[in-house]
């Protein structure tokens, strides 16, 4: 990992700062694993990165990180590939202010990850589509074909 140099801000030192980055890579470079989704990580992700509240980490990670297409939705905030506007409520302006030295180093940093992680998230999306189509056909009767 890069080094970077932090600023302190008024809820997070620069220190604290690097310790969310370091807990941000280890949970991109394990897969999304829950045991590596800390809470400093989930608190400085609802509130500091224009998520909405949710009622708790679990449910934070129940929103984003069981379901591909709502992993590829959040990986999609972080991709320097794109936009990296919010995935809630569609500006930018989260990529700016006190936490701006944090939330690049967080975009930066997930650059490696971000494609194999959106590969596998996509995959999947399509497994569990394909299981629902499927479901769907067999309760009416139908068979589908692999394929």
């Amino acid at each position: 990992m890069k080094q970077y140099a932090f600023n302190d801000a008024q809820f997070l030192s620069a220190r604290e700062k690097a310790l969310v980055l370091k807990a941000w890579v280890r949970f991109l470079m394990n897969g999304l694993r829950w045991e590596d989704f800390s809470d400093r990580l989930y608190t400085h992700l609802s509130l500091h990165c224009s998520f909405i509240a949710h009622y708790n980490r679990a449910g934070f990670y129940a929103t984003y990180f069981e379901n591909g297409e709502d992993t590829t939705r959040f990986l999609s905030q972080f991709d320097k590939r794109g936009e990296c506007r919010s995935v809630e409520y569609g500006g930018s302006w989260w990529l700016n202010g006190d936490y701006e030295d944090l939330t690049r180093a967080m975009i930066e940093e997930a650059s490696r990850y971000i494609p194999a992680l959106m590969e596998q998230a996509s995959g999947e999306a399509k497994a569990a589509d394909l299981a629902e189509a499927r479901r769907l056909a067999s309760k009416h009767g139908f068979t589908i074909q692999e394929g």
